[in-house]
C-alpha cells in the first residue's frame, strides 16, 4: 500500500501528510463507512503535536464533505479513543497521532465502531478509493446533508473511570511513589490524574506540551531523566509512556528500565496464578526474545508469535481467544479493559502486581534471562524487496546453521532495515550482526 503503513498513514507532516491528503484519507474513510453507518458520528482525538490543527481541520473538512458528523475530543491517548469511540456508540474513530515518533511526523489511525483497529484489507479499501477521484467528487454532498461538527471536552472523565475499573478494588496506590513521564504528550493530564486518584504519591515529569516538544529526550524511548528521578526521589516505580500513550516503559526502584518480554512474562503468569489469563498461552511479536517463549513453557503456557504492530498481535489473541499480549517494544493489550496498547492500564497492572506480591520492582519484574540479543536500524536509500537481494538466503541460512535466531524487515514508517539477531553467545551475535550489516549497507545504498 501507498498510503498506510503498520500503524495507519504516518510521515512528515506537511509533505507526505499534508492537510490536502488528511482530507482525501477522511473522505474515502467516510465513504466507506458510508454503507455500513449506525449512528453517523466519528470521533477525532489528537495527541500534542502543532500540526495536530492543521489536519484535524482537514479531516473535519474531508468527513463533514461527505455527509458525516464529528464529535472533537482534542488531546487523547490513543486507546482512549479506542475505548471512547465504542463507549460513545460512533462508526469509527480517528487518532492523530505519530506516536513515538517526533514533532515533525504526524499520522491518521483508525478505529471501527467496537474499538478494534481496522484490518489491513480495509485499510486497502480506504486506499482504494483515496486514489478514484471520481468516486470522491460523485460522494461529496450538499445542503441540509453537510455533516456538522462538535468539540466536547469533558469526555476525559470516562476514560479515567475506565482506567481505574481495570485496577483491583480491594486495593489502592496509598503508600506508593511514582514518578510518571508523560512525554509532553497526549496523556499529560490524565496519567497523573488517574494515579493520584488512586492513592499514589505522584513525580511528574515532562507535563508541559507546546506543540514542539512531545517525545523529545523524554518518555518511554528517552529514559535518562526518568531513570535518574526514581533514584532521587526513592520512587517504587517509573513510568514512562510515549506520546499517544500507548506504550508503556518501567523503570524499577534501583533506576533501571525493565525489558519489555520480561514484563510481559511476569504480567502474563501473574495474570494465570490469578486465573485471569484466558486461552493457556500470551501473544508476542517475532521479535520477542526466546527467554520469553522458555519461560512460559515452563509454566506450562504457549507463547504464540505475530507480525509487528500490537493490532497484528491482538489479531492473533482473538483468533486464539487470548486476553493478553503485547510487543517487546511497551504495547501491552489486556483485552478486558483495552482494545489496544494502553500503557496506563498496563502500568496498573505491574502496581497490582506488585502490591500483591510485596516485593520491589526489581525482584518481580525480571523473572527470567534473556537471550542475547542485537537490533540495528539500518537507514536505506529505497526498501528493495528482500527477494532480490543476491546472496541473502545463503547468509540467512549460515546464521540458522549457528543457532542465531534472526528477523529481517523494513520499517512500515520509516527508510529503515530493521536487523534483529538472537543468540546464546553475545560474541559471536556481535561478530555475525558487523558481517549483516556490512553485506545489507553494500546491497542497499548502491
Amino acid at each position: 500500500m501507498k498510503l498506510f503503513g503498520t500503524d495507519g498513514v504516518r510521515g512528515e507532516a506537511g509533505s507526505f501528510l499534508s492537510a490536502s491528503v488528511a482530507m482525501k484519507v477522511a473522505m474515502a474513510a467516510g465513504i466507506y463507512l458510508k454503507s455500513s453507518a449506525v449512528t453517523n458520528r466519528i470521533l477525532v482525538g489528537k495527541d500534542t503535536r502543532r500540526s495536530g490543527y492543521m489536519i484535524e481541520n482537514a479531516i473535519v473538512s474531508g468527513l463533514t464533505a461527505v455527509g458525516y458528523d464529528v464529535i472533537e475530543v482534542g488531546p487523547m491517548p490513543t486507546p482512549a479513543i479506542a475505548y471512547i469511540t465504542e463507549n460513545m456508540r460512533c462508526d469509527a474513530g480517528i487518532m492523530i497521532s505519530a506516536s513515538h515518533n517526533s514533532y515533525e511526523d504526524n499520522g491518521i489511525k483508525f478505529f471501527n465502531g467496537r474499538g478494534d483497529k481496522f484490518s489491513s484489507g480495509i485499510e486497502q479499501e480506504i486506499e482504494n478509493i483515496y486514489f478514484d477521484d471520481a468516486l470522491l467528487n460523485k460522494s461529496q454532498v450538499t445542503g441540509k446533508a453537510i455533516g456538522k461538527a462538535k468539540r466536547i471536552d469533558d469526555v476525559i472523565g470516562r476514560y479515567i473511570v475506565q482506567l481505574k475499573n481495570s485496577f483491583p478494588v480491594h486495593m489502592t496506590l496509598q503508600g506508593i511513589r511514582i514518578v510518571l513521564d508523560t512525554a509532553n504528550g497526549a496523556a499529560y493530564k490524565v496519567g497523573p490524574t488517574v494515579l493520584e486518584e488512586l492513592g499514589a504519591e505522584v513525580i511528574v515529569l515532562h507535563d508541559k506540551p507546546n506543540g514542539f516538544n512531545i517525545n523529545e529526550d523524554c518518555g518511554a524511548l528517552h529514559t535518562k531523566d526518568l531513570c535518574n528521578c526514581v533514584v532521587k526521589y526513592r520512587a517504587d516505580l517509573g513510568i514512562g509512556l510515549d506520546g499517544d500513550a500507548d506504550r508503556l516503559v518501567v523503570v524499577d526502584e534501583k533506576g533501571e528500565v525493565v525489558d519489555g518480554d520480561q514484563l510481559l512474562g511476569a504480567l502474563g503468569v501473574h495474570l494465570h496464578e490469578q486465573n485471569k489469563l484466558k486461552g493457556e498461552g500470551i501473544v508476542a511479536t517475532v521479535m520477542s526474545n526466546q527467554g520469553l517463549e522458555d519461560y512460559m513453557q515452563e509454566h506450562e503456557l504457549k507463547l504464540y508469535r505475530s507480525d509487528v504492530g500490537d493490532k497484528h498481535v491482538l489479531e492473533i489473541m482473538k483468533k486464539q481467544d487470548i486476553n493478553f499480549g503485547g510487543e517487546q517494544s511497551g504495547h501491552i493489550i489486556i483485552n478486558d479493559y483495552a482494545k489496544t496498547g494502553d500503557g496506563l492500564v498496563a502500568a496498573l497492572q505491574v502496581l497490582a502486581l506488585l502490591i500483591d506480591k510485596k516485593k520491589a520492582a526489581s525482584e518481580l519484574l525480571r523473572p527470567f534471562p534473556l537471550y542475547p540479543q542485537k537490533l540495528v536500524n539500518l537507514h536505506v536509500k529505497t526498501k528493495k524487496p528482500l527477494s532480490e537481494i543476491a546472496s541473502l538466503d545463503e547468509k540467512l541460512h549460515a546464521l540458522e546453521d549457528e543457532g542465531i535466531r534472526h528477523l529481517i524487515r523494513y520499517s512500515g514508517t520509516e527508510n529503515k532495515l530493521r536487523v534483529l539477531l538472537e543468540c546464546k553467545e553475545r560474541e559471536i551475535m556481535n561478530e555475525k550482526m558487523d558481517e549483516i550489516v556490512d553485506f545489507f549497507t553494500t546491497a542497499l545504498n548502491e
